[in-house]
């Protein structure tokens, strides 16, 4: 038995195979990111506790001789044994090391991959129909989201994709799906364009944010930055209805067949969220970029063929 591995046995450290599954599960629920396993960092800790560990597991020292400059090398057991468990995790192809993610996110960081989440799902007993839905982080999909978010934009721009299959969905369009959702939330802070709502669920694994289409999906309407819009379920469906649309100068506008509704129709106690919008100054709220703003020829598109005057 190894110097390393007798450590390990006399501690009575957790398993490799049982720090890999901690590891894909702590990867869950920090969104799909962790940091270095470096001293002093709380998923470090947090992990441990996980395991109950005890003060001499956690603080355990490994003595290594590094014989090309001839010096003694101390690494925390527990480092060693998470980081072990990482690269082993990245040789299954289930997260991305650091030297690969910083090169995608400018950060050292370990990411799942697509099968790493799906092994995350399983683990945690979540149905793989909830991907589409989670702001969770794979690698795949955030390079979608670098891709979109570093798209130069275009002066002509043209909101329609000609090739979009939406009747047919495979691995590589759920992708592109999510990473278009995740980039478009992200880029307005995961709030509602329209009034500003930014909550997700207690549990943090959903956002109530939706990423809509200005020109939508089943016009064929591009999975791109510039087509879409972080909008809350009420103000999704009343800009898809037609209730309101946007000015080129990103001001709202709501529809004038607002004045023959009921008083009571779209009011939750004193607020309307339809005439609340209503104000002649209201403004949507744009990313902090304005390279990534949604663009004047969607915008036109939908005042001419979606809003009621």
């Amino acid at each position: 038995m190894s110097y390393e591995g007798k450590m390990l046995k006399d501690l009575a450290m957790p398993s490799r195979k049982k720090v890999e599954e901690a590891l894909l599960k702590t990867l869950f629920k920090h969104n799909g990111v962790i940091k270095e396993f470096a001293t002093g960092e709380e998923i470090v800790n947090e992990i441990a506790d996980e395991f109950i560990l005890n003060k001499n597991q956690r603080t355990a020292v490994l003595e290594r001789i590094y014989r090309k400059e001839n010096r003694i090398v101390k690494t925390p057991l527990w480092h060693r044994l998470l980081y072990r468990a990482a690269d082993s995790l990245a040789k299954e192809n289930l997260v991305s090391r650091p030297t690969s993610t910083i090169l995608l996110t400018n950060k050292k960081e370990w990411m799942l991959t697509e099968n790493g989440l799906d092994e995350a799902l399983k683990i945690l007993n979540i149905p793989k129909t909830q991907k589409e839905f989670l702001p969770t982080k794979s690698f795949e999909v955030q390079k979608i989201v670098k891709k979109l978010i570093e798209t130069p934009r275009p002066a002509n721009y043209n909101p329609f994709d000609k090739e979009k299959k939406v009747a047919k969905v495979t691995r590589e369009s759920t992708i592109r799906t999510r990473g278009f959702r995740q980039a478009v939330i992200e880029a307005y802070d995961y709030k509602c364009a329209f009034c500003g709502m930014k909550i997700k669920t207690p549990d943090s694994l959903l956002w109530e944010v939706e990423a809509a289409h200005i020109v939508p999906n089943s016009e064929k309407g591009k999975d791109d930055i510039f087509n879409g819009l972080s909008l809350c379920h009420l103000h999704h469906w009343a800009f898809d209805a037609g209730w309101f649309t946007l000015q080129d100068d990103y001001k709202i506008q709501v529809s004038l067949k607002v004045n023959s509704l009921p008083s009571d129709f779209g009011r939750m106690g004193d607020y309307d969220f339809i005439r609340a919008l209503s104000n002649k100054n209201s403004k949507m709220l744009l990313p902090k970029r304005k390279e990534i703003y949604p663009h004047q020829n969607a915008i036109s598109w939908h005042r001419e063929n979606k809003f009621f005057t």
